[in-house]
């Protein structure tokens, strides 16, 4: 048993125990209640333990990109948020160069600005109806493993020593309890890695003469920078989430954070008085750049920020995060189903790659907007320009952080369309996104092609690619052929443990490769 305090041999107290359940999410932001709500959708029983008593009203988040509204569209929740919140077609970025979200190969051509704690509510809400049960103002103070489960121990936040302690048990644990994870410390995993960034302050401002043409915005000096997101029209117009820095101003995260400190920086940065009216609310914090080298340990899975934390450049935290959810929490209703354990150590397989990048594309922003050089900033500003001026550079970096172009890793003997995703598929009925809503794998057959004999929803695509089968989380698993159906029965196999042969299935004698499922 692992414990945050070395006192087990002080006498006995009362501790509860629950019955045990398919999953224990620890940790109840977006990441945490994605993962709860798919499992719980898909019939698992689900615990989420939160050490906040309620969800946090000032979050840093404020982007959701593409591809999550995709995600968030497979869980009916996407067109709620949408309703709430503002959309950006573009980024504006130093040296007057656009990065232009109307072209992305996505339904959603635009970011969506809203506060994170409204994605917050809506992904608890989602888990909640399914039935997830969420116990919030408790933390994680003890954790051990076995081979065939996971124990933790949990006490009320800031309560004294063994005082209401409480056991649970279940068969895996999800860890999405932030950048401070419990579960990370309880377990000894190092979260390797430097912090980048000081005395970043973000605030919510109303401005009287604030950026023109819509869109994202940051500006920079050689010794500050200042990024502006519109909330929108109606009663937030004029208002923006502000995101302000000064070279010459470093002060610790505790330090308070004053107007004139707001007001001064954005100034500076955006080279005019952007007429700051009115500040609600402001925290100074620091940035780290991490990442945990292996996203499994043994029975317990880490996502979003208590597996990678970067820069807020970008937008990526609270989208990757959820992303993350999404690949692993199909996987663990599929083990849980029967299909081969090593479909969870897909998981690490495609999301490192992925938290890894995140890490370099938003380093890669952040240094270039602090440059201080002049020669480094005209350097940076002149390739700026041209990739950003050639259509299909600028449509590939505006995909990736967007979340549209991520691809997983493929076999070389897959089709290379296995690991994109399908959700751009056109289709003769509703978008693959609505036929998400029901959990489980898809079939897209090519255009005039019949039914094909297999227990799995289908649908039937409009152009003349292939046919497809996708994966929960919207990536294809196998491409080809609808009449090669035996070959599309051992990939289903493979991730699900399920089997449907038909008469003329001969059984397959080639064995698995090393390292896939």
């Amino acid at each position: 048993m692992v414990r945050d305090d070395d006192l087990a041999s002080e006498s006995p107290t009362a501790v509860a125990f629950h019955d045990s359940v398919d999953v224990i999410v620890v940790g109840g932001g977006p990441t945490g209640m994605t993962a709860a709500g798919d499992l719980a959708r898909a019939g698992r029983s689900v615990v989420v333990l939160e050490r906040w008593p309620q969800i946090n009203p000032a979050s840093r988040a404020f982007a959701t990109m593409a591809r999550t509204l995709e995600v968030l569209d497979a869980r009916e929740l996407a067109d709620d948020l949408l309703a709430l919140g503002a959309t950006t077609p573009a980024v504006h970025l130093f040296a007057g160069v656009t990065v232009d979200l109307t072209r992305l190969r996505s339904r959603y051509r635009y970011g969506l600005i809203i506060p994170q704690t409204n994605v917050d509510q809506a992904l608890a809400r989602y888990a909640e109806q399914h039935g997830a049960v969420i116990h919030r103002g408790v933390e994680v103070v003890a954790l051990d493993q076995d081979t065939d489960g996971v124990t933790v121990t949990t006490r009320p936040k800031d309560a004294s020593f063994r005082d209401g302690e409480t056991r649970w048990r279940a068969r895996y644990l999800v860890a999405a309890d932030g950048a401070h994870s419990s579960v990370r410390g309880l377990l000894g995993i190092e979260f390797p890695g430097k912090s980048v960034l000081s005395s970043v302050v973000l605030a919510d401002v109303r401005l009287t003469a604030g950026p023109t043409g819509g869109g994202l915005t940051l500006a920079s000096t050689r010794d500050c920078f200042g990024f502006l997101v519109p909330y929108g029209t109606g009663p937030a117009a004029g208002w923006y989430r502000s995101m302000t820095w000064d070279r010459h101003h470093q002060l610790p995260d505790t330090a308070p954070v004053e107007p004139a400190e707001i007001r001064d920086v954005l100034n500076r940065a955006m080279g005019r008085d952007v007429g700051v009216a009115e500040i609600s609310w402001h925290s100074r914090f620091h940035c780290d750049e991490r990442q945990i080298r292996q996203y499994r340990c043994g029975r317990v899975f880490f996502a979003g920020d208590a597996a990678h934390v970067h820069s807020p450049m970008g937008g990526q935290g609270m989208n990757t995060g959820i992303q993350d959810a999404a690949n692993l929490a199909w996987k663990l209703d599929a083990v849980l189903g029967g299909a081969d354990d090593r479909v969870l150590d897909t998981y690490h397989t495609e999301r490192h790659p992925i938290g890894e990048r995140v890490l370099l594309q938003s380093g890669a922003m952040m240094r270039g907007v602090t440059l201080h050089p002049r020669p480094a900033r005209w350097l940076r500003d002149r390739i700026a320009r041209i990739a950003l001026g050639f259509g299909p550079i600028a449509n590939t970096i505006a995909g990736s952080f967007a979340g549209t172009t991520l691809r997983y890793p493929r076999r070389r003997d897959e089709h290379r369309l296995v690991g994109t995703l399908a959700t751009e598929t056109p289709l003769t009925g509703d978008r693959l996104t609505v036929l998400q809503r029901t959990p489980g794998f898809v079939l897209i057959r090519e255009h005039g092609a019949p039914p094909v004999d297999i227990d799995l929803p289908q649908a039937e695509r409009t152009d003349r690619g292939p046919a497809l089968l996708v994966r929960p989380d919207g990536y294809i698993a196998w491409a080809g052929p609808s009449t090669h159906s035996r070959a599309l029965r051992q990939v289903w196999q493979r991730w699900t443990g399920s089997h449907a042969p038909t008469p003329h299935d001969p059984p397959s004698t080639r064995p698995p490769r090393k390292g896939s499922p």
